[in-house]
């Protein structure tokens, strides 16, 4: 089997390059540098005409969607245990990493790009300060379901790492979290598994070779 991970640093393609190396999947990476538009190029929009990131190639078919590629991931690696047992809790996983993907995801994304949301003038404020305060009501629930536990279940899943990225993208602005006390300790955890120390490593290497041929 042939997997190729396209991933853009920052992005949400964290997510797939932490669960699979949490498998032992063999992988390549594939990184897509934003700031030169790779991820429009015409060969890109072939793979995935979203124009977005990640897409996981499984022996030359593209699957994209953060749902869909943990789903698969978990199901092909069952040993990672990467989804619950559990037919009901596995749901309930499902459920929560569309959460993060369409109930989170967003507003950290308004908050980056707020001209993409209302090109009004003068609106990029209004933009913001609203998406952070959807953010905000989406991390208390994420913080109150991890009151007394260290993951989101009885161990690690998918829905840790994609939850992970979603609070590491809110660490990555302006913003106060230290409200979000069980969400902190989630990400500090989640920091010390050797899987997300791998990921950071790479991602400091792919962002010195795109600053190097800037």
């Amino acid at each position: 089997m042939q997997l190729i991970l396209y991933y853009a640093p920052n992005a949400c393609s964290l997510v797939p390059y932490v669960t699979l190396t949490e498998a032992g999947a063999p992988f390549e990476v594939r990184p897509l540098n934003f700031r030169k538009s790779h991820h429009m190029t015409p060969e890109y929009l072939q793979l995935n005409p979203k124009h977005k990131v990640p897409v996981l190639v499984i022996d030359g078919l593209p699957l994209t969607e953060n749902v869909a590629i943990q789903t698969w991931i978990a199901r092909n690696f069952p040993a990672a245990k990467l989804l619950p047992e559990d037919p009901m809790q596995e749901l309930h996983a499902i459920s929560l990493l569309a959460w993060c993907a369409s109930g989170i995801h967003p507003f950290l994304s308004r908050i980056n790009s707020p001209a993409r949301v209302c090109d009004l003038p003068g609106a990029e404020e209004s933009v913001r300060r609203l998406a952070v305060q959807q953010l905000f009501e989406n991390y208390r629930i994420a913080d109150d379901k991890l009151a007394e536990r260290e993951w989101f279940f009885d161990h690690f899943t998918a829905v840790d790492a994609h939850f992970f990225w979603c609070f590491r993208r809110g660490t990555q602005f302006d913003l106060d979290l230290s409200q979000f006390e069980n969400c902190l300790a989630h990400f500090e955890r989640m920091k010390q598994r050797p899987s997300v120390q791998k990921l950071l490593a790479y991602e400091r290497d792919v962002m010195t070779t795109f600053a190097q041929a800037a």
